[in-house]
């Protein structure tokens, strides 16, 4: 399980090119999907000045056609996967007519920094994923009324320039270069947030009470306290790191999901307050006995629906399956396998 797992949008779907793309089914229509259509430019594509969400994603757009600039009513705009560089996405800044733009998609091209989107003054969605991003200079120009914020797969170094976001849910920055967590503090409405494959060794919460995921597999954590102010946390996912021992979990009352496969552990603690636990993610550690599991996982015994313990020395044991399904009377499924 990793962030992309959890969080990244599925492949598009292939569409056919059709045999005129200049004809479009209802000339009124407020939506406008090219998607996959191998576009360079939008010469052949008329643009009703109605649309209200324009998706170009999967072409082969390196500039933009003015007259996206002309489309007063659009709200949504994807550039996803084209080959825009700086240079070719910077005349966006200047087009007041389409100021009212809630979502940006800039995902997967070649953009170097954070473009100028000052302009969008209503922006709730801006997304600059899989680019080559060094640096977040430039995001304390975007709006305040961002409510996501996506900038996974780059080469960011430092979390900055985020203080203003206050209507902020979702904040994805996975796949960077980042060593600290900080900034956090004035994100107090953050329900998302994705950290996994970066180089954090220090859980630095700042105390976000509203928070309910939380990922940061893939980093170099060793200790697992920084969580204990996030009351509100349902799903925490914290495989592929170097943690010892289970701690600093025992307020985490509302935690469903759990996931620290792929870590150093010896045994299962600091979860019997865990009344709403579903998913038990413990694969690939070091855990010797299943003996001392029912009683770490006394609290959530009824509710435990799914446990992954293969690839620790106890799931060698004799009758280690039965074991688990005669401690969790409602087990659905253990490792890889699936009951009834």
């Amino acid at each position: 399980m990793d962030d992309e797992t959890h969080h990244q949008s599925p492949p598009d779907d292939h569409k056919t090119m059709p045999d005129d793309p200049t004809v479009e089914d209802d000339p009124s229509s407020t939506v406008l999907d090219l998607t996959s259509f191998q576009l360079h430019d939008l010469d052949s594509v008329e643009l009703p000045p109605s649309l209200t969400e324009l998706d170009l994603t999967s072409n082969r757009l390196a500039t933009l056609d003015p007259r996206i600039g002309l489309l007063s009513c659009l709200k949504k705009l994807s550039l996803r996967q084209n080959l825009f560089e700086d240079a070719g996405i910077e005349p966006i800044a200047l087009w007041e007519a389409i100021s009212g733009l809630e979502e940006l998609v800039l995902r997967d091209n070649k953009l170097t920094k954070i473009p100028d989107a000052s302009i969008f003054k209503r922006l709730l969605v801006f997304d600059v994923s899989f680019n080559e991003i060094s640096s977040l200079n430039g995001l304390s120009k975007v709006s305040n009324t961002l409510k996501e914020l996506y900038v996974s797969k780059n080469e960011v170094t430092k979390i900055e320039e985020i203080d203003h976001f206050i209507e902020l849910q979702i904040l994805e920055l996975g796949s960077n270069r980042l060593r600290v967590m900080e900034s956090l503090q004035n994100l107090t409405n953050l329900q998302e947030l994705w950290l996994g494959r970066n180089r954090i060794r220090v859980v630095n919460l700042c105390g976000l009470k509203c928070i309910k995921k939380i990922s940061l597999q893939s980093n170099r954590l060793t200790s697992m306290k920084g969580f204990e102010d996030c009351v509100a946390l349902e799903e925490l996912y914290l495989s592929h790191n170097g943690i010892a021992q289970m701690e600093g979990l025992s307020t985490l009352v509302n935690l469903r999901i759990l996931d620290v496969s792929s870590n150093k552990l010896t045994s299962v603690n600091d979860i019997e307050n865990l009344t709403r636990l579903e998913d038990l993610w413990l694969n690939d550690n070091q855990i010797v006995s299943v003996e001392g599991i029912a009683e770490a996982v006394s609290g959530s015994r009824e509710k435990l629906t799914t446990i992954y313990l293969e690839h620790n020395p106890c799931a060698n044991s004799p009758n280690y399956s039965a074991t688990l399904r005669r401690i969790f009377p409602n087990i659905q499924q253990i490792d890889s396998d699936v009951f009834a």
